[in-house]
């Protein structure tokens, strides 16, 4: 076998592959004694009818069998020889084949970019000095509490703290505002709707001018719809409300007390106390990982630059819009307006791809370096807790996994993750006072 290999573009390398005439007839010679002993023909035993039958039969099919087993075998050969880290599949273009002439293709590969890695050890790290206080603990005590509120009715004018239940019908410029946005029907017009005082929490400006009324009162709100407000066709114009106040409802917080406790699941007050403050405590814990390993791969990218292989970019970009669309379905965004923001989507979703595959060349070069290496255990174990997760029988998980290469997503996951955990332990982290909250 005779390899040349040229570089045509960054990240890009053709290989001229020259496979000599021998090689050529014997793997002929191989694939066709396969051929001849599967062949069934009338008369002859299977196996054995004469070699000549079965090529006038099959030989397209022997032709097709030999030059994918030659050009599948050398090409192997030939990355291995060379040293290429290639990415994705090769392109091949056949240049000659034939019996009794040497078989010669052209490979054009994308490979793995070439670099020097920066030092990424002791790489800088600042964070706010921080830890979960009592004041913490209480407070998130008190949105538990929340939770189990119950609303009173109230024989008084409401404030900003209650919820008040409203009729209402809505106009612009005295016409209905289905006449305007035809789905905003829950906008034109509600019967007992509750609306929460606090500002904000509904319309712009609604509930703050509903403050100070009482069950039976009338009122008319005047408002203007923001800018950017969910149903376009409002965005921006003034309406008129008209609202019928029905009742006044006081927020009623429950007591904090074993009792409260019992409802969720905790022993006593003290109890639940002190697994509120371990969730907190990991949170931060999980908020402060998150935080150093975001500064170390900002770090890392900004300390060198190179080419990344485009066909993996490409495939990057794809993953990442989708992700970007599903959590914008997710969210209740509509299909009209994702297409109107297509072109921003695709810009900022091409920007983080080219980042996460620079990441992801850059921890793998790390792991190489330091030996860091994942165990068929790691990889098992990492398949039953996501089996378990989705509630898939593991066998079926992993049938799964393997016909989408998803096995070595999960290696390469895991493998991130260690070297991450490696650049942390190396990291030279500098604590600052923590701002002081508002």
């Amino acid at each position: 076998m005779n390899v040349t290999v040229e570089t045509i573009a960054p990240c890009k390398k053709q290989l001229r592959v020259e496979i000599d005439a021998q090689s050529v007839d014997s793997t002929f010679e191989s694939i066709t004694a396969e051929f001849r002993k599967e062949a069934r023909f009338p008369g002859f035993r299977p196996g054995k009818a004469p070699k000549d039958m079965v090529v006038r039969k099959f030989d397209k099919d022997i032709q097709d069998e030999v030059k994918r087993k030659l050009i599948s075998d050398h090409y192997r050969k030939a990355l291995e020889d060379h040293k290429l880290d290639v990415v994705g599949p090769p392109d091949i273009e056949e240049l000659q084949f034939g019996r009794g002439q040497p078989l010669h293709f052209l490979a054009t590969v994308e490979t793995a970019p070439e670099f020097q890695l920066p030092e990424y050890k002791g790489l800088p790290v600042t964070l706010e000095s921080r830890q979960v206080t009592d004041q913490d603990v209480e407070k998130a005590v008190d949105l538990l509490r929340s939770q189990r509120v119950e609303f009173k009715t109230v024989e008084r004018a409401a404030t900003a703290a209650d919820m008040v239940v409203v009729n209402y019908t809505a106009t612009c410029d005295g016409q209905p505002l289905t006449d305007i946005a035809p789905t905003a029907k829950g906008l034109t017009e509600q019967s007992n709707f509750w609306v929460d005082m606090e500002p904000g929490k509904f319309i712009p400006g609604f509930s703050e001018q509903l403050v100070g009324t009482q069950a039976g009162d009338q009122r008319a709100v005047h408002l203007t719809f923001p800018p950017d407000f969910v149903t376009p066709q409002l965005a921006g114009r003034q309406a008129v409300y008209a609202v019928g106040v029905v009742e006044v409802k006081e927020r009623v917080l429950p007591a904090l007390s074993d009792e409260f406790a019992h409802s969720f699941g905790a022993e006593d007050l003290t109890k639940l106390k002190e697994g509120v403050r371990r969730d907190l405590e990991n949170e931060l814990k999980y908020s402060r990982n998150k935080a150093i390993r975001t500064q170390l791969i900002r770090s890392l990218l900004d300390r060198v630059q190179f080419d990344l292989p485009e066909s993996t970019v490409a495939q990057e970009t794809r993953n990442v819009v989708y992700d970007i669309v599903s959590e914008n379905t997710k969210r209740g965004v509509s299909r009209d307006i994702i297409e109107k923001q297509k072109g921003e989507i695709y810009t900022a979703a091409a920007q983080g791809a080219r980042e996460r595959v620079k990441v992801s060349f850059l921890l793998r070069k790390i792991a190489e370096k330091e030996n860091i290496g994942v165990s068929q255990e790691e990889v098992a174990r990492r398949i039953q807790v996501m089996a378990t997760m989705y509630q898939i029988p593991p066998e079926q998980f992993v049938k799964d996994l393997q016909k989408r290469n998803g096995v070595v997503e999960i290696y390469d996951q895991l493998a991130s993750e260690k070297t991450l955990d490696f650049l942390q332990a190396q990291a030279k982290i500098e604590e600052t006072p923590a701002a002081a909250s508002a």
